[in-house]
């Protein structure tokens, strides 16, 4: 009998401004829930510090008995405003398509099979968080959001895997939870140096570069 494969390579990708350039709509959300509410949010503020929980942003701007329902329908309006002018950002797909075409340290039979799996954790609430894959037309076989730093790392392990591209500095502490290859992309709020800092293994200016490095990193 030919012998069992392993288990095939699973990469993790972040959403927000690693998958997807969602600032023009989270900017859109934040006006709409400014004006209707009447509290003052500096949506241009807000866009540059994407990536820690939403509560943790909602509490700059609401009073703390306020913060639960100003996020929930934070949540509502962002189906109305922010699919649309939300683009993925230059590599995005391809880098997808790139997992899916290796298998890791597998039998070439289970590589052409099954090819590699795509995990997207990001801190986004989960039910929009589809709705951006989908709108982008980006698939992936496990999602989980709501999620930051530690705790994306333990959802890492708990889909087996080995890399984690992100953007932000919590985006490495969750790789190094799970003792996954940490990648920065430097599309977000923090530079290539700052990413290279904070314990990142590989800098990439952004996921154009990914499907080369990949290549190289499976071979090694």
């Amino acid at each position: 009998m030919p012998p069992t494969p392993a288990t095939p390579l699973t990469v993790g990708f972040d959403l927000d401004m690693t998958l997807l350039d969602t600032r023009p709509g989270i900017r859109a959300t934040y006006a709409a829930l400014s004006a209707e509410t009447g509290t003052y949010i500096d949506a241009d503020l807000v866009v540059t510090r994407l990536g820690p929980p939403l509560l943790d942003e909602i509490r700059n701007w609401f009073p703390a008995d306020e913060v639960e329902r100003a996020a929930t329908r934070y949540r509502e309006l962002y189906r109305e405003h922010a699919f649309a002018p939300t683009v993925a950002l230059p590599g995005a797909h391809a880098a997808v398509e790139a997992v899916r075409a290796h298998g890791g340290r597998v039998a070439v039979e289970a590589v052409r099979a099954h090819g590699g799996r795509v995990a997207v954790i990001t801190g986004k609430y989960e039910p929009n968080a589809r709705l951006h894959l989908e709108h982008a037309g980006l698939y992936a076989d496990a999602l989980v959001g709501d999620l930051w730093a530690e705790t994306k790392g333990e959802a890492l392990r708990e889909h087996g895997a080995t890399v984690y591209v992100g953007d932000h500095l919590g985006d490495i502490v969750g790789a190094r939870h799970a003792d996954a290859v940490a990648v920065g992309v430097a599309t977000g709020p923090y530079s290539a140096d700052e990413l290279r800092a904070a314990g990142a293994d590989v800098v990439l200016a952004d996921l154009t570069g990914f499907p080369a490095w990949l290549a190289g990193h499976l071979t090694v």
